[in-house]
């Protein structure tokens, strides 16, 4: 566990350990639940699908292609709960691949094919 106060930054890092230097790490889902075991019932998005969702949710840069780096002021549920998990959704993707997940930043929605 991390104890933080209420409305203090909280920063974090994810970092991919590879061996190919040719790969590129994006946060795509970010969403915080009082319950570690349920991520569905009782939420909060911070982002979904790259489109942030919390006011207080910030993207840092990193010189490093490989780390990605973000920050959100801590909360709590309700007052109810004591402690709040997150849960981050992260996409690998080729370098320079400007047609991956990865550089197309936030989708509001997904796209369908039209069918007959």
């Amino acid at each position: 566990p991390y104890y933080v106060d209420l409305n203090q930054n909280l920063f974090l890092q994810a970092s991919l350990h590879s061996s190919d230097p040719n790969l590129v790490v994006f946060v795509d889902t970010c969403v915080a639940s009082p319950d570690p075991r349920n991520f569905r019932t009782l939420t909060y998005e911070l982002i979904r699908r790259g489109c942030v969702k919390d006011p207080t949710y910030s993207p840092y840069y990193s010189p490093y292609h490989d780390v990605a780096r973000f920050a959100f002021n801590a909360f709590s549920f309700v007052n109810r709960y004591p402690s709040v998990y997150l849960q981050c959704e992260l996409v690998v993707c080729r370098q320079n691949d400007y047609f991956s997940r990865c550089y197309q930043g936030c989708v509001s929605r997904f796209k369908r094919k039209a069918g007959s």
